[in-house]
C-alpha cells in the first residue's frame, strides 16, 4: 500500500502496522528521519544492515536472518540500503516470509513502471512511502515546529535559515541543532545567528558564487584557489547557484512593469536577507533574460551529469560552471 510521507510523520504508530517498508525518492533527510523513528520505536530489537548487492549475490543471507529467530530479542529489524529494481526478483519471498521481522528498504527514485513498487504497493502487509524533495512550505514548518518555544523566531530569521540551507532537510536539522546548542536561554539573537550559521564552507562558496555571477574575474580566480570544495556537497553547491540565478530570473520577469530593482527586491517572497540586497542589485545589472536562460540550462545539464555519472570529477564540473558564469556575466 502507498502512503503520503507527511501523514506518516504525524502518526509514528503507523510503523507498528506493517512488516515491509519501502522508502524511495530524493529526500535523503526525510528518509533518515524515518529510519531514526523506526530505530527509536524498536529500540530493544536486533538491528541488521545490508546493501542490496550483498543480498543479490547471496539471497540466503537475508532469508536466513528472516527465518532464524534472535536468541536475545523478540524481533529483528533488517535495513537494506541502495535498493534498486534488481530487488524485485526477491521481494515476493521477503513479503511472504517477513511475518515477525520488519524489513526496511531504502531506494533512490523509482518510476511508475517499477516492478518493485508495484509488488509492494498491492500488498496489504507492505507500506510504500515516496520521499519527495521538500519545498519552502515544508521546510518552514519544520523550523516552526522545532523552534516554536524560542523567542525571536521572526519571519526574517526563518527566511535566513531557509536560504542558508538550500531546502535540504539534513542541513535544516543540523542548523536547528546548532541553534538549540547556542541559544540555551531560548532567545534567538539575529546577529549571533548569522555568525553561527555562516560556517566557513557556506560563506566561502557564497562569496565565490556572487563574485562569479557579478563577473568579477580577479576575485573569482582568487576565490577558486582559496575555496575548499567538499566532494559530498556538490549538489548543495549547485543548489546555491540555482537559488541565486532563480532570484535574478524572478527580478527580470518583474521588470515588465517596474524598473526599480531595489523596489522589486522588496517584493520578493521569501524576502531577501538584508546583507544580500546590494549584491543582488549589482548582479541584476549584468544578467538579462537570455543569459539567465542559458545559465539555468547549464546548471540543469551539470546536475544530470553529477547524478548519472559516478566516475566523473564533480568538483571540476562546479569549478567550470563558476568560470562559465563569470564569462557570461561579462558577455554582451
Amino acid at each position: 500500500m502507498i502512503f503520503k510521507s507527511y501523514l506518516i510523520e504525524q502518526n509514528p504508530d503507523f510503523f507498528d502496522k506493517y512488516n515491509v517498508f519501502l522508502f524511495y525518492g530524493e529526500n535523503h533527510g526525510l528518509k533518515r528521519e524515518f529510519r531514526q523513528i523506526l530505530k527509536t520505536k524498536n529500540i530493544k530489537n536486533e538491528k541488521l544492515i545490508f546493501l542490496q548487492e550483498e543480498i543479490i549475490q547471496n539471497e540466503n543471507i537475508l532469508f536466513n536472518e528472516i527465518s532464524n529467530k534472535s536468541l536475545f530479542n523478540e524481533k529483528k529489524m533488517i535495513f537494506i540500503d541502495q535498493v534498486s529494481e534488481k530487488f524485485s526478483k526477491v521481494i515476493d519471498e521477503v513479503i511472504n516470509n517477513a511475518v515477525d521481522e520488519k524489513v526496511i528498504l531504502f531506494a533512490e527514485n523509482l518510476d511508475k513502471k517499477s516492478k518493485l513498487r508495484h509488488k509492494l504497493e498491492k500488498s496489504k502487509t507492505c507500506a510504500v512511502i515516496p520521499c519527495y524533495p521538500d519545498n519552502e512550505i515544508t521546510i518552514k514548518k519544520i523550523i516552526l515546529d522545532k523552534l516554536k518555544q524560542y523567542k525571536g523566531l521572526t519571519p526574517q530569521v526563518i527566511n535566513f535559515i531557509v536560504q542558508n540551507t538550500g531546502l535540504d532537510r539534513n542541513k535544516v536539522n543540523n542548523e536547528i541543532d546548532k541553534i538549540k546548542s547556542c541559544f540555551i536561554d531560548k532567545i534567538i539573537e539575529p546577529e549571533k545567528l548569522v555568525a553561527l550559521l555562516n560556517i566557513r564552507m557556506n560563506d566561502d562558496f557564497n562569496k565565490l558564487r556572487d563574485e562569479a555571477i557579478n563577473g568579477n574575474k580577479i576575485n573569482t580566480n582568487k576565490l577558486l584557489g582559496d575555496t575548499i570544495f567538499e566532494s559530498e556537497n556538490n549538489i548543495f553547491y549547485l543548489n546555491l547557484i540555482n537559488q541565486r540565478i532563480n532570484k535574478l530570473n524572478e527580478i527580470e520577469n518583474m521588470k515588465k512593469n517596474e524598473k526599480n530593482v531595489e523596489f522589486l527586491i522588496s517584493k520578493l517572497r521569501p524576502p531577501i536577507f538584508w546583507k544580500d540586497k546590494p549584491i543582488i542589485i549589482e548582479q541584476s545589472k549584468k544578467w538579462d533574460r537570455n543569459k539567465l536562460k542559458k545559465a539555468l540550462k547549464k546548471t540543469y545539464e551539470i546536475e544530470l551529469k553529477i547524478k548519472s555519472s559516478p566516475a566523473i570529477k564533480k568538483d571540476l564540473l562546479i569549478k567550470n560552471l563558476i568560470i562559465d558564469l563569470c564569462s557570461t556575466a561579462n558577455s554582451a
